[in-house]
């Protein structure tokens, strides 16, 4: 009887070993993964986080907890050292989760249009070089009457880093061409950080030149907005928040992102894309895109109905 005893306790032992064990592992990994969320909101909204003044963040912030439709501002700029750098790339994205959809509508950089705040017509992607995000964000919503409710920029040259960081992206490429280091053939193509600086840049031999090359990078930050929501490593979510913290500039900060990751993610299910169309002319020895009134109004409509 008292061998049985003994025994009994010897279970008991190890069940509260094990569940010491366990409690032990839990409470390690709850303290990581509050250690890496700290740290994200810490890079977030010290380093990346830039409002604008023609943004109402408390009428925005109310949209985003009512999950109604946003429109986001994609800048992407091509900055050198000591320079303030151009919208190479301006996108306008809209988000609507009762339908789970993105679309994606690129405004080709050529584009001739008033500059709001100084007064005078220009291409639109010199609104960034006069008066940064807030000069881009208050034309792009002149030139298409509608109301952005952020804004993000993104530095051309970190795509890189974030795809490497990422591991790889695919996207589906239309043309078949090669760069002497690179060969890209219909169909799907994976690509590293290096690969993917290649595909966005090239231009001679797209038969659709510099709108072919919109419609790459439109491929490309798609590519990276699946991979990115596909990312559960919550180690590797905090090291690619770092690149993106060297790289970018929005007016979202910590708890937005959090909410967009919570109830907007599945839009990326049904992404459409469409290029603003216009015509090529110079005018005082400057080549412009000019954009029809009824282009606009088509446009205007499909963002905001």
């Amino acid at each position: 009887m008292g061998k049985r005893t003994d025994r009994n306790k010897k279970k008991k032992s190890w069940w509260k070993i094990l569940l010491l064990v366990l409690l032990l592992i839990v409470v390690g990994v709850g303290i990581y993964i509050w250690t890496v969320v700290n740290d994200v909101r810490d890079t977030v909204n010290s380093k990346m986080h830039e409002p604008v003044e023609s943004i109402d963040r408390d009428k925005v912030k109310k949209k985003m907890n009512d999950a109604e439709p946003l429109n986001i501002l994609l800048l992407g700029v091509d900055a050198r050292e000591n320079d303030t750098g151009r919208s190479d790339a301006l996108m306008v994205l809209t988000l609507r989760p009762e339908e789970d959809s993105l679309q994606m509508i690129s405004i080709p950089r050529d584009t001739r249009t008033l500059i709001v705040g100084r007064g005078n017509e220009d291409k639109i992607n010199h609104a960034y070089a006069f008066g940064g995000a807030d000069m881009a964000v208050q034309t792009v919503e002149n030139f298409l009457d509608i109301e952005l409710d952020y804004y993000m920029r993104i530095n051309m040259e970190g795509l890189q880093e974030l795809v490497d960081e990422l591991g790889s992206i695919t996207v589906q490429n239309e043309i078949e061409w090669s760069d002497g280091n690179y060969s890209f053939t219909k169909g799907p193509v994976e690509m590293d950080g290096q690969k993917t600086m290649a595909y966005v840049r090239m231009r001679k031999q797209d038969p659709n030149g510099d709108f072919g090359r919109t419609e790459r990078q439109r491929k490309v930050i798609q590519g990276i907005i699946e991979k990115g929501a596909s990312v559960g490593n919550i180690a590797k979510v905090g090291e690619v928040i770092d690149i993106m913290g060297n790289n970018m500039s929005t007016s979202l900060d910590f708890e937005d992102m959090r909410n967009l990751l919570s109830d907007y993610v599945n839009t990326r299910k049904n992404v459409t894309s469409y290029q603003v169309q216009g015509s090529g002319e110079t005018i005082g020895g400057i080549y412009y895109y000019i954009v029809p009134e009824e282009e606009r109004s088509k446009v205007h409509n499909m963002i905001v109905n």
